[in-house]
């Protein structure tokens, strides 16, 4: 049996009969061209009419008569797309939709030549990266044709907020908070995932910076997989080392949970024997065994912010675009 026909899109020239206008004079209303006079009692008659047809622009056509269309390309690393990350991108998409842009996502794992190859194909309004773009990057976007690239060059030195918040700022912090409860050997617990591995070395930073300034030895780092008997392996081997470990930053909260598991397995229970720090919050922190004391951010601020610097930038044409990161806080449980 023959499938269902497709409705047809309405165009604005259903919208010129409706309306009963000229279609020149519906363009210029729906396309809101400047220097047109059009008096307010037509423009609205023909905006009536396009309501009353369920009529939306056409974004392809609208693209070829801007040179670029409605869309903002959010570049994400190569990282696990967890709660973190989908809260962020949530929240500054809800930012630009009521501003009249859409945001489409891209995670990007390959060479300079595919962000020019996305730019080539849906020409952006902005191209925004979580980390700073190399030189070949940016020269290949900036060669497809899309201008607007934040971090600009000339600040993507100082500007990254991959390293400055979800690495060394969270290190940091869980370090500070294990010193001031007086732990003076601490070890990192890396995550056993290689696309994890510059989060995880920028969180070591801070926890490493963090020991150093508090006149500590560098923390005793291990990898600690998501496996009960590896996790005791390790864990005895900071019990064990001279002088041993009694803190343990974990670089997030799976990897803590393991951390926690791996304790149980060999008789030791948290805080008493080792007390542990996790990251990013997850529901599931709040229901191990002991409750996980952890580092949250309020990812979905910091993508409402990001959104909203976005589109300062793109308003005053100066390039400007500083994000500053806020809101990441110790939730004290019961396993420091």
């Amino acid at each position: 049996m023959a499938g269902k026909k497709a409705s047809r899109r309405v165009t604005s020239a259903d919208v010129a009969r409706e309306s009963g206008l000229s279609r020149a004079t519906v363009s210029f209303v729906l396309n809101d061209k400047p220097n047109k006079s059009i008096p307010p009692a037509t423009r609205e008659r023909v905006l009536q009419a396009a309501a009353r047809l369920g009529y939306t622009p056409y974004a392809p056509a609208r693209t070829l008569r801007s040179g670029r269309s409605d869309i903002v390309v959010l570049v994400l690393p190569p990282w696990p797309q967890g709660p973190t990350v989908s809260d962020l991108v949530e929240r500054a998409a809800e930012v630009l939709t009521e501003a009249g842009y859409t945001l489409v996502t891209h995670v990007h794992s390959g060479g300079p030549d595919r962000l020019a190859a996305i730019s080539v194909a849906l020409a952006p309004a902005a191209l925004v990266g979580l980390q700073p773009f190399s030189a070949a990057e940016l020269d290949g976007v900036h060669r497809a044709g899309t201008t607007k690239v934040f971090p600009p060059p000339e600040s993507s030195a100082g500007y990254d907020p991959a390293a400055t918040l979800w690495s060394r700022g969270v290190g940091r912090m869980q370090a500070e908070h294990l010193i001031a409860r007086g732990h003076a050997r601490i070890a990192f617990a890396l995550p056993d995932d290689q696309r994890l591995s510059e989060l995880a070395r920028g969180r070591l930073e801070g926890v490493a910076q963090a020991c150093a300034e508090a006149g500590l030895p560098p923390p005793a780092v291990s990898t600690v997989p998501l496996e009960t008997e590896a996790a005791a392996r390790v864990v005895e081997g900071w019990r064990d080392a001279a002088p041993p470990s009694t803190g343990v930053c974990a670089y997030n909260d799976e990897t803590a949970l393991a951390v926690l598991a791996g304790m149980r397995a060999t008789g030791l229970s948290a805080p008493a024997d080792l007390a542990v720090i996790g990251a990013d919050d997850i529901t599931a922190a709040r229901f191990a065994v002991p409750p996980l004391t952890t580092v949250a951010i309020d990812s979905g601020n910091v993508g409402a912010e990001l959104a909203r610097a976005l589109l300062l930038a793109l308003d005053d044409d100066r390039g400007d675009f500083v994000v500053n990161p806020s809101d990441i806080h110790v939730v004290e449980r019961e396993s420091v």
